[in-house]
């Protein structure tokens, strides 16, 4: 009874907001569009959507029918796009998922050797997602999900692809550059640069500020790792970063490498993957060539 194309208009119709901005979305006329919209109302026998000014509003049955669309879609997109690879002689497509800003560095080292071993599997790289990466993995919208988090789930598997330190950086002018090691009170008066993820994600303050009963003077997020780094190097705030990729921050410009903790602070980084996909060849070797690329930076 709903096809593809009722999915489609949804779709549309939400993200656009108007009749006029969704028609031209879809290439369709604005009278074509709104026959289209009053034949599914009819045919499904409910009311989809609201009309508010020149805008649409979705009812509940409207927000549901969103809500299949958002994971319908993208999964018959990939099935359409594997297919075509398959009819064009490849193995099929690798869609990896990545949650982390850091992974990103780690995957600039890991795409390189995979394409040339694995010449038959083309790659996407996904790294927004409709709800979680973790759900997106759930709902077939990737294939496998790089990772620091590690939230155990009915039929997902996990590899470690590497063990690493955080460590902190700082400019060499700033009053920390020349301690030996961090104590969480040292961060009171500090800016500290972060990625924009949610705070129960940033090690530094969940396993190492909060457990203190501490916070940073201020907490700033930033988008860029160049400019975080930048900002960093210009003692406008210190950041954390994995210390494989602070080393290779170092080497570019002058920064200051200071271990958090008497024991340090560590963290995984892990791909999680389908329990159906675990045998897949070129996920395996996505999986040795990623373990591979880790034990390369640690050098």
């Amino acid at each position: 009874m709903i096809e593809r194309s009722h999915l489609k208009i949804i779709q549309s119709l939400h993200l656009n907001g108007t009749l006029t901005e969704a028609a031209n979305a879809l290439c369709l006329s604005q009278p074509a569009l709104s026959h289209q919209i009053s034949y599914l109302e009819k045919k499904l026998g409910i009311t989809l959507w609201q009309k508010e000014g020149r805008s649409l509003r979705l009812t509940q049955a409207g927000r549901l029918l969103l809500d299949v669309a958002n994971q319908v879609l993208p999964v018959l997109s990939q099935a359409e796009k594997t297919l075509k690879a398959y009819s064009e002689g490849c193995q099929g497509i690798l869609r990896i998922g990545v949650e982390c800003y850091p992974c990103f560095q780690w995957l600039n080292a890991v795409i390189g050797p995979f394409m040339q071993q694995m010449p038959d599997v083309d790659i996407d790289i996904v790294h927004k997602f409709q709800f979680t990466g973790l759900e997106g993995l759930l709902n077939h919208h990737i294939d496998v999900l790089v990772t620091p988090d590690l939230i155990k789930k009915e039929k997902i598997h996990y590899e470690t692809l590497a063990e690493y330190q955080l460590v902190l950086l700082a400019s060499p002018n700033h009053t920390l550059a020349n301690t030996r090691q961090l104590v969480p009170e040292d961060l009171t008066r500090e800016t500290l640069l972060s990625f924009p993820v949610p705070l129960e994600r940033l090690d530094i303050l969940s396993r190492f500020l909060t457990p203190a009963h501490v916070e940073p003077l201020k907490l700033k997020p930033i988008e860029s790792l160049e400019i975080m780094l930048q900002m960093t190097a210009l003692n406008r705030g210190v950041c954390v970063l994995p210390e494989w990729l602070a080393d290779s921050s170092i080497k570019t410009m002058k920064l200051k490498k200071i271990r958090i903790g008497q024991k340090g602070l560590y963290q995984k980084l892990f791909l999680a993957v389908r329990e159906t996909d675990r045998s897949v060849p070129y996920i395996l070797k996505f999986i040795s060539v990623g373990q591979t690329a880790a034990d390369s930076l640690h050098r």
